[in-house]
């Protein structure tokens, strides 16, 4: 499985921003698929999964309520729309995939690049 992540960049604190990851090379209805990120200097972060229609989802505490996740499985996308976000928000943003039935944070196999997004006071 290849995942491709776009959409990152910069915004102000309380703006919106889009990501989407664009998935190939498997039977995507068979993967879990979600978002994770990483601020410098500090461990990955879950930040949200959704199972292969989207209905299961999952959020990190600190992104529920303003985060949404959402797949289209016949596109083979994933997207995360952010909302009133943070400074805290910044940091570099990865799609991942498993092959599993259980929407969570554990047990990806499948990274992919990372998009940046970066979020001024």
């Amino acid at each position: 499985v290849q995942l491709l992540a776009s959409g990152g960049g910069l915004a102000q604190a309380g703006g919106s921003l889009n990501l989407s990851c664009a998935a190939s090379g498997g039977t995507l209805s068979r993967y879990i698929m979600g978002w994770f990120r990483q601020a410098p200097g500090k461990e990955r972060e879950f930040v949200a999964a959704a199972n292969w229609n989207g209905y299961i989802r999952d959020y990190g505490d600190s992104v529920k309520g303003r985060f949404t996740i959402s797949r289209h499985h016949t596109k083979n996308t994933m997207d995360l729309r952010m909302n009133d976000l943070r400074p805290e928000d910044t940091a570099v943003y990865y799609c991942a995939a498993k092959f599993s039935k259980v929407v969570g944070k554990a047990g990806y196999d499948y990274w992919g690049q990372g998009t940046l997004v970066t979020v001024s006071s």
